[in-house]
């Protein structure tokens, strides 16, 4: 009985398990409730460049309290998300975006394997035509058969 409690509560742990939120130091949030808001969503979008897979507001890690801090100054002193996500952009590229911008680069990123497909279906394709277009070898000769038959019998 108990090894089926046990294993009922370790097969529902990760149901239980509840995703950890970056606890915002009361130091670091803005006096104006509009402006929280506003640096929040913000960070909901930016990458935390050490945990990879989450936002600047869901990570513990210590630069993504620095950029937290940091987009709370510029939201402070008058940006508007846009201009606070370029101003992060411009100094780690468009990585720190959890939605990176569409453009040339990511268009190539998000073409490449349909690109890479679309070769090999091609390489394909050329090998089997090239091997139809081979002739198939003229038959034997009677001397041949006649040889054929010899070292068979042997």
């Amino acid at each position: 009985m108990r090894a089926l409690l046990l294993a009922l509560l370790l097969a529902a742990a990760p149901a239980l398990a509840i995703p950890a939120k970056a606890i915002v130091d009361p130091r670091e949030m803005l006096p104006d409730p509009a402006q929280e808001e506003r640096a929040r969503a913000i960070g909901k979008e930016l990458r935390c460049l050490v945990c990879q897979n989450q936002s600047i507001d869901d990570s513990n890690a210590g630069l993504a309290r620095d950029l937290r801090r940091i987009v709370r100054e510029r939201v402070a002193a008058g940006d508007s998300n846009e201009q606070v996500i370029a101003f992060v952009t411009d100094r780690y590229g468009d990585y720190v975006r959890l939605t990176p911008p569409l453009n040339a680069v990511t268009v190539a990123l998000w073409a490449s394997p349909a690109i890479v497909l679309a070769f090999g279906a091609l390489a394909v394709l050329a090998f089997y035509r090239r091997r139809r277009a081979i002739a198939p070898p003229p038959p034997l000769t009677e001397e041949e058969r006649a040889r054929l038959a010899r070292l068979s019998a042997e």
